[in-house]
């Protein structure tokens, strides 16, 4: 998978910046950790720490290919392309020599062959960046869904990048600066593309390109969701689902390294899992390994609560029985959700205070886990989004809500818990007032909606749907895929998302809603698509997000923290904090105000204290 960084300057000499580039490289060890290469020329310095996934002896990086003693063109890649394998044989047939077994050669070669347009051949996720000496020309480029990511910061003479913002943070010309908008990026559980929360800095757009010359920078779009009439019955549209799968599962299965299956016994992951272990059993490589998680002592004392009806743990043993895989439970003890250090390791993972609370921490212990066995994982991940999973698709109070469904569902979540302190209660009035969060999310409600592609005459239910598919397909799972990545690679462990295909989205986000849920459920075309590789009880159960723990002492354990915190009069985010408010709810608030409210500013202590940030607010 790995991490990529690096720095062009035309107006200097970047040869002897060796000590600089290897600082912004070393920042991504966990990403990397089995080598690191740097490669500078007279104006370029690429970067790269390598996960070894294919090819593990001839995949060492920054990669060129050189011609009669000159460097045609240089790469510093992370990713995988699933296609690489029919590339490499069309790029040979028309007369390309390789040296290497990679997909990151491949890469470099469909470059040499097509140009900046050869993303058009690409079916993988990536992000990486290409070096072209004949130009003296950098291109950045960021696969469709943007399930890896790209920051980079533009100079006045060139460009600084890296597959994290903590890689562009460790460059002496770069500081890390959030103004008001930062701030209000930072805290409305939006993820606007191209935003960074850093002044200065963006996150490349997923399916676009930035090509940085003498002459400036110049952003494409490649690929983007587009509306088409759907013509396929009910019969024809299962079909192709299932056919469309099976093709994604069997080419995200190809490693040279151990491999598993994240399986929470939903509907998402135990597709994944069943259609890997039927492939896997087809070509005699099987049984698949799954993993699924859970905390000591939940399953037997579950309690239900209003997002979650079931545990998690009956539902997972049964699909891995079903299918025969080698599973097992990674069971989380409390002790470790409260280490403080556990928790910091999440914000210096994400560069930013996490939005999810224990969720990013247990995420984060449960990859660690796993990478003590395997290499790659493979996720039921952004299903929901494609597939109309949430309960909210179901809402109509959440569809027609004017804002973000999701956070309509928030919103109505914390009314129901009575107090119901959301995450950012306990800011001071006035940095709140200044903020104006509501204003900023209205804001980038209806420039998202503004961005929906349309059908002509497209009316009612189907024109309001396909909006709401959009805002999940381009804001909501960008929330989700950054925490996956940032949690996995932190660990040292690629995990794959076949849901992200870009075939299957473009696919299912122009099927119609009634198609979508022609049986009277969420996710009818998934649950129909797949439903002879999965036993009765996972086909029925109905959707439970991911786990969260239930043991009082997690919520006592920040109150603590909290009352330190509150005692400390240097820390950090001190002077955002309503510090009245702080101590009411430290002396009494229940254990889930604790939860919602002190989470964000236990993590924003942490980040502002680490990454010596500079609030201009």
């Amino acid at each position: 998978m790995c991490g990529i960084t690096g720095w062009v300057s035309f107006d200097r000499d970047l040869s002897n910046e060796h000590a600089t580039l290897s600082a912004m490289t070393e920042t991504m060890l966990c990403r990397g950790p089995d080598g690191e290469g740097v490669w500078l020329d007279r104006h370029v310095g690429l970067g790269h720490r390598r996960l070894a996934v294919i090819d593990l002896e001839g995949g060492r990086q920054p990669m060129t290919v050189e011609r009669d003693g000159r460097t045609l063109v240089a790469v510093t890649y992370s990713g995988e392309i699933y296609n690489y394998r029919e590339l490499r044989a069309d790029l040979a047939a028309r007369g390309h020599v390789f040296r290497t077994l990679s997909d990151t050669e491949v890469a470099l070669h469909a470059y040499l062959e097509w140009g900046e347009d050869f993303t058009a051949h690409l079916n993988g996720m990536y992000a990486f960046a290409l070096w072209d000496p004949r130009r003296e020309e950098l291109l950045l480029v960021r696969d469709r869904m943007g399930i890896k990511p790209l920051y980079y910061h533009r100079t006045p003479d060139g460009v600084i990048f890296g597959s994290e913002p903590k890689a562009v943070l460790a460059h002496p010309e770069v500081r890390a600066a959030v103004d008001l908008e930062g701030f209000a990026e930072l805290l409305a559980f939006v993820k606007t593309p191209g935003h960074a929360v850093y002044r200065g800095m963006r996150e490349l757009r997923p399916g676009h390109t930035l090509r940085v010359g003498r002459q400036g920078a110049t952003e494409r779009r490649y690929w983007a969701l587009e509306a088409h009439e759907h013509t396929d019955d009910t019969d024809t549209t299962v079909a192709h689902v299932r056919e469309l799968l099976d093709d994604i599962v069997a080419r995200q299965l190809v490693a040279d390294v151990p491999l598993c299956t994240l399986l929470s016994g939903g509907l998402d992951s135990s597709v994944i899992t069943a259609l890997a272990a039927k492939r896997l059993a087809g070509t005699g490589e099987g049984p698949v390994r799954s993993f699924a998680v859970d905390f000591v002592g939940q399953t037997e004392n579950f309690r239900p609560d209003s997002l979650r009806g079931t545990p998690d743990g009956p539902f997972a043993q049964a699909l891995a029985d079903h299918v025969g895989s080698r599973h097992e439970v990674v069971l989380l003890d409390s002790d470790d959700l409260m280490e403080r250090a556990n928790r910091d390791a999440v914000v210096v993972a994400r560069d930013l205070p996490f939005s999810l609370g224990e969720g990013d921490t247990s995420l984060y212990l449960l990859f660690r886990k796993i990478r003590e066995h395997s290499t790659v994982a493979i996720s039921g991940e952004a299903a929901d989004e494609v597939f109309g999973g949430y309960s909210w698709f179901h809402d109509p109070k959440a569809v027609n809500s004017g804002t973000f469904p999701w956070l309509f569902a928030i919103e109505q979540g914390f009314a129901a818990q009575g107090s119901g302190l959301a995450p950012n209660a306990l800011l001071t009035p006035g940095l709140l007032a200044k903020l104006d969060l509501p204003g900023y999310q209205e804001a980038r409600y209806h420039e998202a909606l503004a961005e929906v592609p349309r059908l002509a005459g497209e009316t009612g239910t189907e024109r309001r749907m396909r909006g709401v598919g959009y805002l999940h397909l381009t804001r909501f799972v960008q929330i989700l895929l950054d925490r996956k990545d940032r949690a996995s690679m932190a660990t040292g462990l690629e995990v794959r998302v076949p849901f992200c295909d870009h075939r299957l989205v473009q696919y299912v986000f122009n099927t119609p809603w009634a198609l979508k849920t022609f049986d009277g459920r969420e996710k009818s075309l998934l649950r129909a698509a797949c439903r002879d590789v999965l036993p009765d009880s996972v086909a029925r159960r109905v959707k439970s997000p991911y786990p969260s723990t239930q043991d009082p002492r997690y919520a006592e354990t920040l109150r603590s923290d909290l009352r330190d915190l509150l005692g400390d009069p240097n820390a950090a985010v001190r002077d955002l904090l309503d510090l009245p408010a702080l101590a009411e709810t430290v002396a009494s608030a229940p254990g889930s105000d604790i939860r919602n409210a002190g989470e964000i500013v236990l993590a924003m202590d942490a980040w502002l204290r680490r990454y010596r940030v500079t609030l201009d607010l």
